[in-house]
């Protein structure tokens, strides 16, 4: 007798299950009663209209064609009642819950997005979803996720231009986001902009088409955000970039400036020998983990002193951004985490390199911009205040912070 634990997935839609089956004759059910029951709410607001010879004005009227509702758990049949009216009165009953036209759950048409970003392109999205489905999965094919996808570029157009004066922002951390094209030997240089609100909120500002990361392209994209009403932030947050810290001197030259010690310790580790790289990355991570400004200089100094008399060019690397490396001893300690580096955009767009990776650059430029968007909203909806988020009140109001604590007074600042 031969036995396996194998599943035939190629006889996926004809598996029966008896629980599910359950669920959705359960699930039409109670759909037909919600329906009925708004059915009965609306012919409530007409019991008081009579003909001439004393009936009600408005009754039923049968029932529209009987159409799937496509859920999670499958396609759930609906029937809608009808109305009319006996005097002529034109009268139209329509469902709040299954809305006419619609025909899938919200979570169903979430998922949709989802599956494309992890890979499913839209000629295998139909048969993904019958085999997450069964077989009588309709309206879901290639063409369906082209009309989501055009969707998409509705509301990345209306992002784009949405108002950013509702509240201040106080940090911004600003990247670079490569990532390859369809057909185009060019890779797309998305320029992402991430800002935290003084309640402690991160939400993407921008997620434009950049050329490379000139600082053109980053002039254009600072000027549209001042345009939608962005303050100056108090501080930003990014690589070596020259483009974006040109652009941000013109655009708001009072933001001060914080080099990402993630990208700095990867490019001076570049100019090492490989034997050398883990004692360099240790002797750097003392300067960006000290406790006080002073014991980061003192750091800082030694990695030179050790360092330049062999490798000039780390050495170099690592001196000329030295007031920009050390600018976030001047924010609150609890910002410290967070500050030091522009991982808030890296972390969010791990799976769009993920994705097109798999599928070796599947998209054009403006698809690659609409799912980085979309990707964004989904990544929004997960992340947490920012650590320490009352503190952002005070350095909206100017207080002065050293080696990340308050100092009260003038006296305090010199101690």
């Amino acid at each position: 007798m031969e036995t396996t634990n194998i599943v035939d997935f190629a006889r996926r839609d004809r598996i029966t299950d008896a629980l599910t089956d359950l669920l959705r004759t359960g699930a039409q059910e109670l759909i037909a009663t919600a329906v009925e029951a708004e059915l009965a709410g609306y012919l409530a607001q007409f019991a008081d209209l009579r003909t001439d010879a004393g009936h009600a004005a408005v009754v039923r009227n049968g029932h529209h064609p009987e159409r799937p509702f496509q859920t999670g758990i499958g396609p759930v049949s609906v029937r809608i009642p009808k109305v009319r009216s006996k005097d002529g009165t034109p009268v139209t009953f329509r469902s709040a819950l299954v809305p006419p036209y619609v025909r899938r759950t919200k979570t169903l048409e979430a998922a949709l997005p989802w599956l494309y970003l992890k890979g499913i392109s839209s000629g295998e999205m139909a048969p993904t979803l019958k085999v997450l489905l069964g077989p009588e999965a309709q309206g879901l094919s290639a063409n369906t996720v082209s009309r989501l996808k055009r969707d998409w570029a509705k509301e990345y157009d209306g992002w784009r231009e949405a108002a950013l004066d509702d509240e201040p922002l106080v940090y911004i951390w600003a990247d670079g986001v490569h990532s390859g094209l369809r057909g185009e030997n060019d890779k797309l240089c998305a320029l992402v902009i991430v800002g935290v609100t003084a309640r402690g909120q991160k939400r993407f500002l921008a997620i434009e088409d950049g050329v490379r990361e000139s600082t053109q392209s980053w002039r254009e994209v600072l000027l549209n955000l001042k345009s939608r009403g962005m303050n100056a932030p108090k501080l930003a947050i990014g690589d070596g970039a020259m483009g974006f810290w040109a652009a941000m001197d013109e655009v708001y030259p009072t933001t001060r400036h914080q080099r990402c010690w993630q990208h700095k310790t990867m490019n001076v580790l570049n100019c090492l020998p490989k034997l050398s790289q883990p004692k360099a990355k240790a002797a750097i991570h003392n300067i960006w983990q000290a406790e006080t400004k002073a014991d980061a200089e003192k750091a800082f100094d030694l990695f030179i002193e050790t360092y330049e008399p062999k490798y000039p060019k780390a050495a170099l690397c690592l001196q000329k951004d030295r007031t920009e490396l050390m600018a976030f001893f001047d924010f609150p300690a609890q910002h410290w985490q967070s500050i030091r580096t522009s991982n808030p955009i890296e972390s969010a767009f791990a799976t769009i390199r993920h994705r097109t990776k798999r599928s070796k650059g599947c998209l054009s430029r403006d698809g690659m911009l609409h799912m980085m968007f979309k990707l964004g909203q989904c990544a929004e909806q997960n992340w947490r205040k920012l650590r320490g988020f009352d503190y952002l009140a005070k350095v909206i109001t100017g207080v002065t912070f050293k080696d990340g604590i308050e100092a009260a007074n003038p006296d305090q600042i010199a101690a």
